[in-house]
């Protein structure tokens, strides 16, 4: 017989009854029944219940052993009697009585229990993230982690792509994030950087001939951590593609996430064919990038019925200011004076001065609220028209130009579906965003900026770069979203280097910076690069959608906390002079608040 184990603790059924079994594991739970000690011991793939009496040659040592104790029994299979049956274990139908008990090894007093599941504080959890990844739920998230990625790798292969990998160590970025550095011993002051993601290597890929790549690929970026973002590193999908236009790249990409969710979702439905929806539009619609479609509000401009009205504020603001508009975020059954009151007083705590609203009672004509007695009974019913509402609902309004109050209504639609319960969670509701714009303004620098990808291919090419308004400019840029969650942005890339170098001109990057930080891609464009696009979904958010968490935390193996610490490898550390000195480093004081 093996050293350790016979069976696992998830293999024993009925037809086992009258062998003799050894088992290794943790122990889960022991039960003092009278003089019968009851164990549940567990390992990876589950759980065995083992009983000792006092008969046992093995009942002292089965006496000495506490939670989490690691055991080896060697024992009988025998049938539980019929009340005795645990019908939701796998093993529940027989118990093995122990014959004999070696301790592998003793555990000290738990900092937290790994039986049940309990919520403990973030800096527990992670300090003792051994101990928490033995507990059922997050042990069986990280392997549904696994399933995925190797189902993803699966699809992958079938689509005809194939895997690469690129380098970890590689030439600092200007653009995105903050990069994380590393310093050189063999190159003193110079520094290597983590890739914030493959972006130009999977560019160079397609460059040097090979025609579809894929890659779990790490990503490291040094920037504050999010419940939808790790801080420290994360891992995508990377994928590129040769002689593409942007349909092909959703024809290859859809496919395998449609199937992806199906395998994986559990009964709740997902979207066949994923609607490609205009940035302007989304953010008209839901006032956001990145729309929740489980939520079945869209917003309406409604500014018209304010123009000119009694409520003299929109009025104002509409004649002052052309760029002014009203819009209307539909509350389907929120015709009610206290849930109106609720939103009002949610907005304030938002910072706003409040949101304006009309509700619809039955049996009256127009609507109530301040709104409506200063808009008149013909402006109410024309909004209730247009939106399509009808007694027993409620409308609530924002006004001021649309690129400064669009988050905030995006927000308010989002509280309205979720308070109303509108949002049918028994779905992943896909899209995608396309025509993102190929440049912003740079409030704070006062300049034209990227507000995507620097390597996206402009609408209109060369021309369009040349006699077109920056800001009027959309790319051939596309972000994949479920349910509120971005999983993916990618382009079309600018393959040409005129066009790049013209890009990033008027991103205020002149040809001398061009040349310093991108001129392996530059260099590469000069030698015959083929038209190609990508995408890069992250795997973390697939997974934790699938899981059913809200926290990336819950399906990475060794999460860091929120302020970029590894609790449990004491990471970042200190280094000595010695190591420092061999990097030609000297550490500046550091400055106290």
């Amino acid at each position: 017989m093996h050293r350790y184990r016979s069976h696992t603790c998830a293999e024993l059924r009925a037809s086992d009854v009258g062998e003799t079994v050894r088992l290794s594991g943790w122990v889960h739970r022991v039960r003092d029944h009278g003089g019968l000690l009851f164990i549940d011991l567990r390992d990876h793939y589950g759980l065995t219940q083992i009983v000792a009496d006092p008969d046992s040659p093995a009942f002292a040592q089965a006496e000495k052993v506490r939670a989490e104790w690691v055991i080896r029994i060697d024992g009988k299979v025998v049938k539980r009697s019929p009340e005795t049956v645990n019908s939701g274990l796998p093993t529940g139908e027989v118990e093995v009585f122990i014959q004999e008990l070696e301790i592998l090894s003793a555990a000290a007093e738990l900092p937290m229990p790994v039986f049940g599941d309990q919520e403990y504080p973030e800096e527990t959890r992670l300090k003792y993230r051994f101990l928490d990844l033995r507990r059922e739920r997050i042990h069986n998230n990280i392997m549904l982690r696994n399933k995925i990625i190797w189902r993803i790798r699966q699809l992958m292969r079938d689509q005809g792509f194939f895997e690469f990998q690129t380098p970890i160590l590689t030439a600092s970025s200007p653009e995105g994030a903050r990069d994380f550095l590393v310093p050189s011993r063999m190159h003193p002051g110079k520094f290597y950087a983590l890739p914030q993601a493959p972006q130009q290597f999977k560019q160079l890929i397609m460059m040097s001939g090979f025609d579809r790549y894929f890659q779990i690929a790490p990503c490291f970026r040094d920037e504050d951590a999010r419940a939808d973002r790790s801080p420290g590193e994360f891992y995508q999908l990377d994928i590129e593609m040769s002689f593409v236009e942007q349909e092909d790249v959703f024809q290859a990409v859809e496919p395998v996430l449609r199937d992806l969710f199906k395998e994986f979702a559990e009964g709740k439905r997902v979207t066949e064919t994923f609607p490609r929806i205009p940035y302007a539009e989304a953010m008209r619609k839901y006032g956001s990038d990145k729309p929740d479609l489980r939520n079945p509000i869209e917003m309406e401009a409604v500014t018209e019925h304010f123009a000119g009205s009694g409520f003299k504020i929109f009025a104002g603001m509409i004649e002052s200011d052309p760029k002014v508009e009203v819009w209307a975020i539909p509350a389907p059954g929120g015709g009610s004076r206290a849930f109106c009151d609720r939103m009002n007083s949610w907005a304030q705590s938002e910072g706003q001065p409040g949101l304006g609203y009309i509700f619809w009672r039955e049996g009256e004509d127009g609507g109530a609220g301040p709104l409506a007695k200063n808009i008149g009974e013909d402006r109410t019913n024309a909004i209730r028209d247009q939106l399509g509402l009808k007694a027993g609902d409620a409308c609530f309004f924002v006004a001021g130009r649309p690129d400064k109050f669009a988050t905030f209504a995006g927000m308010a639609r989002t509280r309205v579906g979720t308070e109303l319960e509108l949002v049918d969670t028994d779905q992943f509701a896909f899209c995608w965003i396309v025509d993102f714009p190929m440049f912003e303004w740079d409030e704070e620098n006062k300049k034209v900026d990227f507000s995507h990808n620097p390597f996206s291919m402009p609408q209109g090419g060369l021309d369009a770069l040349e006699n077109r308004d920056p800001l009027e400019i959309n790319a051939f840029q596309y972000d994949i979203v479920c349910n509120g969650i971005e999983l993916s942005s990618g382009a079309i890339r600018n393959h040409l280097p005129e066009i790049m170098e013209k890009a990033f001109a008027i991103a205020g990057y002149d040809k001398a910076v061009l040349e310093e930080k991108f001129g392996g891609m530059l260099n590469a464009l000069k030698f015959g690069a083929p038209p190609h696009g990508g995408i890069a979904p992250g795997v973390d958010r697939i997974v934790m959608l699938l899981a059913g968490e809200e926290n990336l935390r819950e399906v990475t193996l060794f999460p860091m906390n929120q302020r970029a610490e590894d609790l449990m490898m004491g990471a970042p550390s200190t280094v000595s002079s010695a190591q420092l000195r061999e990097l030609n480093i000297r550490l500046m004081p550091v400055e106290k608040d």
